[in-house]
């Protein structure tokens, strides 16, 4: 059977999340139902690269899709964009070996976070509106902490007790563009949260309510204060997923710039 690589765009705020539930909209959920209604098949696969959360959004999400067509890859993409809603967009589908796994095979993901220094009437659904003035010099000292192999236990839900806690981040950066501000994080995997509360904790720098020492609490015991600075979803985007040769500069993909 053959497999396509799909690369995925979405808008989060009227999803559960990317992971397919029975009784609630999912981003798997509708693109399934673009399958069979312009496939017109009921056998097929599909699998993502991950699961993002209710309300968080994707720039380049990547799933693969088993399905027995003889279309090319181009016409199998706008057949399922004429299919699924606007929130839903598929950027592109690649033919792939059947052994590529869009989970497996991923070496890293890249997550950015979007906070607005003021407040706006167009970005409440993509951006976290901050009223202090934020410490960018702070957050990005503070982020470089996170670099390396750690044990995010103080960050992450574990839902499977055999989970290891142990990440590892390969960047976080801090940049100010406009009245927006965006955190990225380059990890090869993510615990549930984790980047969200990574995110809540550097804005707390930020605002000078933190500092290194802190940092070094949580990576070192199990601390339930990151917890409480969980950033909200609308703000997260799954930036990118890469496979394959790592790349020496991560550069990232800005979901919007609010202008000052």
């Amino acid at each position: 059977m053959p497999r396509f690589k799909l690369t995925i765009e979405y808008d989060g705020s009227s999803y559960h999340g990317w992971q397919f539930q029975k009784n609630k909209p999912t981003v798997m959920g509708v693109l399934m139902n673009a399958c069979k209604a312009a496939l017109g098949v009921g056998a097929f696969e599909l699998y993502g690269a991950g699961r993002t959360d209710a309300g968080v959004h994707a720039l380049a999400q990547v799933a693969h899709l088993d399905v027995q067509t003889r279309l090319t890859p181009e016409i199998l993409c706008l057949r399922l964009n004429d299919a699924l809603p606007a929130t839903v967009n598929i950027r592109e589908a690649e033919a792939v070996e059947a052994n590529f796994h869009a989970r497996y095979d991923a070496v890293a993901r890249s997550y950015v976070y979007h906070v607005s220094a003021r407040r706006t009437a167009f970005a409440k659904k993509y951006a976290y509106w901050i009223k202090d003035s934020l410490d960018i010099r702070a957050m990005e000292r503070a982020g470089h902490l996170f670099e390396g192999m750690h044990d995010f236990k103080s960050f992450g839900v574990v839902q499977d007790e055999k989970q290891s806690t142990r990440v590892q981040v390969y960047l976080v950066a801090v940049q100010k563009e406009g009245a927006s501000i965006f955190i990225q994080i380059v990890g090869s995997h993510f615990l549930w949260k984790m980047v969200r509360r990574v995110a809540g904790v550097l804005i707390a720098c930020g605002r000078g309510k933190m500092d290194a020492k802190d940092i070094r609490r949580f990576l070192k015991l199990n601390d339930p204060e990151p917890a409480r600075h969980t950033a909200p979803p609308a703000g997260l985007f799954l930036e990118r997923v890469y496979y394959g040769q790592l790349p020496t500069d991560f550069r990232p993909v800005w979901p919007m710039v609010i202008p000052e």
